[in-house]
């Protein structure tokens, strides 16, 4: 087995949380929490997994750029392919306040909109269940997929044609498209305008919550940067802070460190 890429941005709204490689896919999620069995494993399978992973595909991908939405945990990851063509993936977990409490579902939302050109894409989803063992079973519908991983269903609304998930089929890209993995229930609006508002408000969510922040004058990129990590780390329905998202990665090559840090360790808690 070849060893992952660790180069991972992650995700999260305080209930569930994902981690983001250099390619703009989805390695890592725990559900129905982040101490769950992963909907996506691909990051304990090396570089070339066979499920486990959620990925968006450029045919003759030549360039990768990657970073985060100011002051945000959105990620923005731009494919661009050997003519030119390019296309851009937006990846983020909603939250933001509803009916005066937080909207933090256990859910995933994914814009994929073409920039520059005429891209073809393929959209490969494939959430596994029994800790990656095995590729979780699916149904469909008419504009829904459903993924029965070990303790979750997911549902995967969008106005994408389902028939080109299912089969992995390329096609070209000529308008934005817009996906929501979450709960198991239907989605009561317009996928494209629901989850571009939902992202909308996610990031108006964090932005305000980064100006509340006391800074100090100096590194506050990587001050605020940490803080929204912290944040993630954060399991608000008990107000406990994990370690870390992961479980299972060595703290350094070939070491016996590879402890499940999914967990509330008190002192750690302590000093955050």
């Amino acid at each position: 087995m070849t060893q992952p890429d660790l180069d991972l941005a992650p995700i999260g709204n305080c209930s569930i949380s994902a981690l983001i490689d250099r390619r703009g896919r989805y390695v890592w999620a725990c559900a129905p929490r982040v101490d769950g069995d992963p909907v996506f494993s691909a990051l304990m399978d090396g570089n070339d997994p066979e499920h486990g992973f959620w990925d968006i595909e450029l045919e003759g991908l030549k360039h990768i750029s990657q970073a985060y939405i100011r002051n945000t945990p959105v990620v923005r990851t731009v494919l661009t392919a050997e003519d030119g063509a390019s296309v851009e993936v937006i990846d983020f977990c909603p939250r933001h306040p509803k009916h005066s409490r937080t909207y933090r579902p256990l859910a995933f939302g994914r814009i994929v909109r073409p920039l520059e050109g005429s891209p073809r894409i393929k959209v490969r989803l494939r959430p596994s269940a029994d800790w990656g063992a095995r590729a979780a079973e699916r149904t469909n519908g008419s504009n829904h997929i459903r993924y029965l991983c070990t303790d979750v269903v997911l549902r995967l609304t969008t106005d994408c044609p389902v028939s080109h998930i299912l089969n992995e089929r390329t096609f070209r890209l000529e308008k934005a498209h817009a996906f929501f993995l979450g709960p198991d229930e239907g989605y009561d609006q317009d996928v494209g305008p629901g989850v571009q508002a939902v992202l909308d408000r996610t990031v108006a969510y964090w932005q305000d919550w980064v100006r509340k922040l006391y800074l100090p004058l100096d590194y506050q990129e990587a001050v605020i940067r940490a803080a929204i990590t912290l944040k993630l780390c954060a399991y608000e329905e008990t107000g406990a802070i994990v370690a870390a998202l992961t479980t299972s990665v060595p703290e350094f090559p070939e070491s016996s460190r590879n402890w499940d840090y999914r967990y509330c360790w008190i002192r750690d808690a302590y000093y955050v």
